[in-house]
């Protein structure tokens, strides 16, 4: 449902104040504002509407208005003004990002805790293989029970295992093997790498002693490995910084959480490589425990076939515009830093994109 262009006023006005103060915000304050030229009876009147309407909630009945996850949703979509950074900002983050790259060696847990000191909430980066396969096979001979299985990824990354016989294999059955991985197994993914396939090698090979079942275990160990997410977490103990979480139980509830493994983010594929920020609010989430808090999250070319995802967690009051602007010039940053990418157009840092996941439209 369509609301005013003064409703909509009044709403920026309650979420600016409230992310200012983080105490309802009730009719007086924003009428002090001065922006508005309206009657503190016409702001109490709007701000009524906008309960009935599910933009804002009343905590007590004499306290004032707090927004909702919907109301979140309107200011982020349409209200809020886009932060940029000035120049004295940018040039303080890209110190200290190259710093922090050149001393912890580009490591995506030194992103997670730099986008924390950043931001000040919590903070997870993740990176993830888009599709690593092995391109090159070595079986190495060493006696009649023993050979090694080296493999080299897409990566460029190299994996090897030695392998015990309990019966005796000759040099020219492991060169066989050799010859036909190379020749059959190369840049197959995970899924390719099938019962039928391997039992067919089996065949060509005429391996009787079962060893091309043992190399395709080590092969698809290694790549269910190399494509699984790896995340850090670091900050969590900020969430007690917010006046939100000075509960104990409801801190400990979503500290717990993250520093169990869960996750804030959704799936690297999940987003577009332009797609920079993407904003979740309570309910929006992606785990029961996130419900009443707010997730920023930016996309990065890592390299090597990988993007990578950096987010943050914090009360649905955090200023969206600052942390949004933050996190794209890190994740900009990071892009040209570990993707190799061209500096991008003066002010794209600050371009904000947010999704909306109930029904997949992009609002600039």
């Amino acid at each position: 449902m369509a609301i005013s262009d003064r409703k909509k006023k009044i709403l920026a006005a309650v979420v600016d104040e409230y992310i200012r103060t983080a105490e309802p915000v009730g009719s007086k304050a924003i009428a002090q504002r001065g922006e508005l030229k309206c009657s503190s009876a016409t702001i109490r009147n709007e701000l009524a509407e906008l309960v009935a309407l599910g933009y804002l909630e009343q905590p007590h009945t004499s306290a004032g208005r707090v927004p909702t996850p919907m109301g979140y949703r309107m200011y982020v979509n349409e209200l809020m003004e886009r932060q940029k950074l000035s120049l004295e900002e940018s040039e303080e983050m890209n110190l200290r990002l190259n710093q922090k790259l050149q001393e912890l060696d580009d490591t995506i847990k030194d992103v997670s805790r730099l986008a924390s000191q950043l931001t000040d909430y919590p903070a997870l980066a993740l990176t993830a293989q888009s599709s690593v396969t092995v391109k090159r096979y070595d079986l190495i001979y060493v006696d009649a029970n023993n050979f090694i299985i080296v493999l080299m990824l897409s990566s460029n990354a190299v994996k090897s295992k030695l392998v015990h016989l309990p019966v005796s294999a000759d040099q020219e059955l492991v060169q066989r093997l050799s010859t036909l991985f190379n020749a059959s197994f190369t840049g197959l993914a995970e899924a390719e790498i099938t019962p039928v396939k391997i039992h067919a090698a089996e065949r060509a090979a005429d391996d009787q002693l079962g060893l091309t079942a043992v190399i395709s275990a080590f092969v698809l160990e290694t790549l269910a490995e190399a494509n699984t997410p790896t995340a850090f977490l670091s900050g969590e103990n900020r969430l007690l910084n917010q006046p939100e979480f000075r509960d104990p139980d409801k801190a400990h509830k979503l500290m717990s959480y993250l520093s169990g493994g869960g996750t804030i983010l959704p799936s690297a594929e999940g987003m577009q490589p332009s797609d920079e920020v993407r904003v979740l609010i309570g309910p929006e989430n992606v785990a029961e425990e996130l419900k009443d808090s707010s997730v920023v999250i930016a996309s990065y070319d890592a390299g090597d076939n990988t993007r990578g995802l950096i987010g943050v967690v914090g009360p649905t009051r955090m200023d969206y515009s600052a942390v949004a602007a933050k996190l794209s010039f890190l994740a900009a940053g990071l892009s040209r830093r570990l993707g190799g990418g061209e500096a991008p157009p003066e002010g794209l840092h600050n371009k904000l994109i947010i999704k909306e996941i109930d029904d997949g439209h992009e609002r600039r």
